[in-house]
């Protein structure tokens, strides 16, 4: 008799690579794919998506996007990822974005949705050359508003990792379990939080204008610079005015108009 206690995991990768004048290489296997829309942007758009439509248990899925010299390029996932229940161990997402001498990334994915009793454990690389431009977001929400859910039994497991020359320039590690969740001393009430960081040549310039759009939100932001790198945080009890607030942070770093997946119209 077969065992109907093995449950099914979900595998996938998707490896993309972008030259100065557009893609060189796409491979992509089991639930993770790589896709490249027709825009009217001057620069391709690279669209990830999960297929299995979540993350649980034994899951894995890595993604990687190359950029060469001189290649710029906007990035990101199709839609919100699910983090849903899990009751054997983490499942495992791990992205490695690599960008060659001048490229240029705006790496700009949608949220994590965590699910009650979810168990999920991300490490986000990004290689970049010296003077290359990254602009990078990540977003966590936590429960689903709508449903009334509010997270007890949680886990996050969350590394971030930007090198510059092979040197770290910014490294942070968030960990969440259920002892954290509902903490006033951790995350104050919110459920939902983002983290942008910029860096490259002169991105200390963006600083003042990213306050000032900062400062209209109904939300808790803050912004520094330093070193190379722009870093601002956000944090709200509710996700819809997080993601406001979030794109007007990003039109203003980017100077143009969102991903057509993010579906929103907002202006600065």
């Amino acid at each position: 008799m077969p065992d109907t206690s093995l449950m099914q995991r979900v595998r996938g990768e998707a490896h993309v690579t972008l030259g100065r004048h557009g893609l060189r290489d796409l491979r992509q296997a089991g639930s993770a794919k790589a896709i490249l829309p027709r825009t009217d942007a001057p620069e391709p758009e690279v669209v990830f998506l999960n297929t299995a439509g979540g993350i649980t248990s034994g899951d894995r899925l890595d993604y990687m996007l190359t950029l060469g010299s001189g290649a710029r390029a906007t990035a990101g996932t199709q839609t919100a990822e699910r983090a849903y229940r899990a009751t054997d161990g983490p499942g495992r997402v791990v992205t490695t974005l690599k960008l060659g001498a001048g490229a240029h990334l705006d790496w700009l994915p949608q949220e994590i949705i965590a699910f009650e009793g979810c168990d999920l454990s991300r490490i986000t690389q990004v290689e970049m050359a010296g003077d290359a431009t990254f602009l990078g977001v990540d977003t966590v929400v936590l429960g689903r508003e709508a449903h009334g859910e509010t997270l007890r039994a949680a886990r996050l497991d969350d590394l971030r990792r930007i090198t510059r020359d092979g040197v770290p320039l910014h490294i942070e590690h968030l960990t969440l379990g259920p002892d954290m969740l509902n903490d006033p001393a951790c995350l104050g009430g919110a459920r939902a939080m983002a983290t942008l960081v910029m860096a490259g040549p002169a991105v200390s310039d963006a600083l003042e204008p990213l306050r000032a759009v900062l400062s209209a939100q109904d939300v808790t932001a803050h912004a520094s610079a330093w070193d190379g790198r722009l870093v601002a945080r956000f944090l709200s009890r509710h996700p819809a005015p997080l993601r406001r607030a979030l794109v007007s942070a990003i039109l203003t770093l980017r100077g143009r108009p969102m991903p057509r997946v993010w579906q929103c119209e907002v202006t600065t």
